[in-house]
């Protein structure tokens, strides 16, 4: 069956959580003095964190009252993958839209289709009047690969509040129109 994508009915977003998040993490980044260093851990994340779903709900459902943009892709009625655009300015850069949430489920990863959901947030963002994309990203290698690969670079100045709410992550941000084969201000270390 053909993965088809569309935007989210509010009465969906509970369904995000079906995402299967399951992932073995081998490796972690940190940020150390403006250079991404990748340390050896482990993890076997095998789904979302306790109460999640009822922590973010109320925050998915917020953005989605704001004005935010929801896609998924979809294997029939199964959903493979799911992308969130918020809808307020945020960061230093100017006119910085923050890509707040970006699955893909496991079954479904190495097809392409977190890069489709990139792509189409960007696009989305750009049409909204954003000439940049945020995203505080967990610090997994496979993530961080994921959004370095696309063109992302470390956040010159992370925002302060968002920075509060995920410290641990990494925080980025995308040039729209940029392309993965543009140059970082940061690269990963051994």
């Amino acid at each position: 069956m053909a993965i088809r994508g569309r935007i989210l009915a509010r009465d969906e977003i509970r369904g995000i959580w079906a995402i299967d998040r399951s992932e073995v993490i081998d490796a972690v980044y940190y940020l150390e003095d403006g250079v991404l260093v990748l340390k050896p851990e482990h993890y076997d994340m095998r789904s979302w964190p306790p109460g999640a779903a009822d922590k973010h709900t109320p925050e998915l459902e917020a953005c989605y009252d704001d004005g935010g943009w929801f896609f998924g892709l979809f294997d029939g009625h199964r959903l493979a993958g799911v992308a969130v655009l918020g809808s307020r300015f945020v960061g230093k850069q100017p006119r910085m839209l923050q890509l707040e949430f970006l699955h893909v489920s496991s079954p479904y990863r190495r097809r392409g289709l977190g890069t489709q959901l990139f792509n189409l947030a960007a696009a989305e963002a750009r049409r909204r009047g954003a000439e940049w994309m945020y995203i505080s990203a967990t610090p997994s290698e496979n993530t961080i690969g994921f959004y370095l690969r696309l063109g992302c670079r470390v956040a010159l100045e992370p925002d302060p509040e968002l920075f509060e709410l995920e410290p641990e992550d990494i925080h980025l941000e995308y040039l729209i129109g940029n392309d993965s084969s543009s140059t970082s201000t940061a690269r990963p270390a051994a």
